[in-house]
C-alpha cells in the first residue's frame, strides 16, 4: 500500500506538465496582437439610396468595419461588419440598428464581390437556424442583381 502513492505521483507529472505547457501556448497566442494593415473607405449610389463603408484588413486576415445605409424613405441602417475574404469574395456578418432604435440589434450576412477595384454587393438567398443567419449552401449570390456597387473614395 505505500507503493500506491509514489505511483500516483509518478502517474499525474506528465498531466501537470501538460497542463503548464497550455498554459504557456495561451499567454504566448494573447501576446500576438492582430496588427491593422490596411483601411479603406467606400461609397455607393442607387436611386435615393446611399451607403458608406469602412474595412480595416489585420494582419490575421480578418476583416472589420463598419457600414451605414440610407434610405430614401426608410430608416437607415448603421453598423458594423466583421468578416474575411474568400478569394475575390469578401464574406461579412453586418451586425446593425434601423433608425435611432438602438435597443434591437440585428444580424444580416452581406457578400461583396471585389472586381476592378470596386466591391459589388450581392443579393442571395438567406435562412435563419437558432438565431443564426446565413447565406443557404448550395444557392447562388447574385451580383448583378445587388444595388449597391462601392466605389473606393479618401477616407477623410
Amino acid at each position: 500500500m505505500k507503493k500506491n502513492p509514489i505511483y500516483l505521483v509518478l502517474i499525474s507529472i506528465p498531466f501537470i506538465f501538460a497542463c503548464n505547457q497550455n498554459n504557456q501556448a495561451d499567454s504566448n497566442s494573447a501576446n500576438r496582437i492582430d496588427s491593422l494593415t490596411n483601411q479603406v473607405c467606400y461609397a455607393a449610389a442607387f436611386e435615393k439610396d446611399s451607403a458608406a463603408m469602412i474595412i480595416k484588413t489585420f494582419s490575421s486576415g480578418k476583416i472589420k468595419g463598419s457600414l451605414l445605409v440610407r434610405y430614401g424613405s426608410k430608416p437607415e441602417n448603421n453598423g458594423l461588419i466583421e468578416g474575411k475574404f474568400k478569394g475575390d469574395t469578401l464574406y461579412v456578418d453586418y451586425r446593425f440598428n434601423t433608425g435611432g432604435d438602438t435597443t434591437k440589434v440585428f444580424t444580416n450576412p452581406l457578400a461583396f464581390l471585389k472586381k476592378d477595384g470596386k466591391l459589388i454587393m450581392g443579393v442571395g438567398q438567406i435562412e435563419t437556424t437558432l438565431g443564426r443567419s446565413y447565406f443557404v449552401k448550395g444557392k447562388p449570390i447574385n451580383y448583378e442583381a445587388g444595388k449597391f456597387i462601392f466605389n473606393e473614395v479618401n477616407c477623410n
